[in-house]
């Protein structure tokens, strides 16, 4: 079991056609199927709130990484573009797909890679989804 430094809860209402929110109200959003799956688009998806979550989590892995001190820095105008992709399974139901790309401007592929890698092993995301959804990662 891991040890919890930091819960938070979130409720959606409606499905892929409704409302999130968490329960503190600092994050509310209107959700909406995507068109390419028969919806509207008129509002936010799943897929997209886990790209931004995996993206943002990533790089601050990234950083965590870098301040033990056996890594590269990571440049203030770094970045992380994560691209969700879903899909029919063949077996049953649907499935995803995560490709990273990280930018690390001024750092050497050498510095990139080693770095990627060590964030790649601590990140929560990376964790959850390892086994279980195809992440690609890729230098920018």
């Amino acid at each position: 079991m891991t040890k919890i430094a930091y819960s938070t809860t979130a409720t959606a209402t409606g499905g892929r056609d409704g409302r999130a929110r968490t329960t503190d109200g600092s994050f509310e959003v209107a959700l909406a199927t995507p068109k390419e799956l028969g919806g509207t688009g008129m509002g936010n998806n799943p897929e997209q709130l886990f790209a931004s979550g995996y993206a943002a989590c990533f790089l601050g892995a990234m950083k965590y990484v870098a301040a033990q001190g056996s890594h590269a820095k990571v440049p203030a105008d770094a970045s992380v573009t994560a691209t969700v992709g879903i899909g029919p399974r063949a077996d049953k139901g649907f499935g995803l797909t995560v490709t990273l790309e990280i930018s690390l401007p001024g750092l050497s592929e050498a510095e990139s890679e080693a770095l990627i890698a060590e964030a790649d092993t601590i990140c929560p995301y990376s964790h959850a989804v390892r086994g279980n959804i195809e992440v690609q990662l890729k230098t920018a």
